[in-house]
């Protein structure tokens, strides 16, 4: 009974420990490890402007940021610059993930469009960002448009490089085996190969949704009269050093929550389709 017991608890013993998440893997760890960076910085900011070692002119102490943030939350024109900024990248984004993920079907399925497409994208995307903002003036105006349609380039190119190189490399036995059941064309790309390319597809949106923040950024920085973007060269037109880092500082925080939300979703996908 005793020994047969001993071999119980020491062949239960593994299978316990293995439960137990590595320290580093641990939420609250990845949490609370994740801020001491940040606060190491604000804290040498702080000294830094504290003991005068660099002019306020060219650094505003941290205090003077937060007091440029209330004065304009308090009026409204930082809220309305975010929610611009926010409708701009989450309309370019959507556009440009959906054309992506049908360009890179047809160009990760076929050999036709692999030939006929790879190499003017290939070549389009080799075109900065900011050549392309007078073009998109000059054909759509100063509205909404050319905006959005910079955000939605930016979005096109990570989703359909990840998701084309994805669909070359399903595995063809799954394939074979699918068209031996009868499935062709869309149904075949929805019950299959799609499924087969959603971690790919999940990297790809978190590497858009990055692109889309900087192309947003290289749109407003030159044609909006609202948006962060706009907030920037305003407030260097006008000397305002500590509005430059309050919409720097707004930029970095929705990065980092858009990514979070990615995040979630990345961990509710690959939960449901591995």
């Amino acid at each position: 009974m005793t020994a047969s017991a001993e071999a119980t608890s020491t062949a239960a013993a593994p299978s316990g420990a293995a439960a137990v998440r590595p320290f580093w893997s641990r939420t609250s760890v990845r949490v609370l490890g994740g801020l001491v960076v940040p606060l190491a910085l604000l804290g040498l900011w702080q000294a830094v402007t504290a003991f005068g070692l660099i002019p306020t002119y060219r650094l505003p102490a941290p205090l003077d940021v937060v007091n440029a943030a209330v004065r304009l939350a308090e009026d409204g024109t930082l809220w309305r610059h975010v929610a611009i900024s926010v409708q701009r990248v989450v309309l370019g984004f959507a556009a440009g993930s959906i054309v992506g993920l049908a360009v890179a079907a047809v160009v990760g399925l076929t050999r036709s469009g692999d030939v006929l497409l790879s190499p003017i994208l290939a070549a389009f995307r080799a075109i900065p960002s900011l050549a392309l903002v007078p073009l998109l003036l000059l054909w759509m105006g100063i509205g909404e448009e050319p905006k959005v349609t910079l955000v939605a380039i930016g979005a096109f190119f990570p989703v359909f490089t990840t998701v084309a190189g994805a669909l070359r490399h399903v595995d063809p036995h799954l394939v074979e085996m699918a068209r031996s059941f009868g499935l062709r064309g869309w149904e075949l790309f929805r019950t299959v190969q799609l499924p087969a390319t959603v971690p790919s597809l999940v990297s790809g949106l978190r590497l858009a949704l990055a692109q889309s923040w900087l192309f947003l950024v290289a749109a407003e920085l030159i044609s909006a009269s609202m948006g962060l973007g706009y907030l920037l060269t305003d407030s260097q037109s006008t000397g305002r050093v500590d509005r430059i880092f309050l919409a720097i500082v707004v930029l970095a925080g929705l990065g980092v929550l858009s990514n979070a939300v990615v995040t979630l979703l990345q961990r509710r996908v690959l939960r449901r389709w591995s």
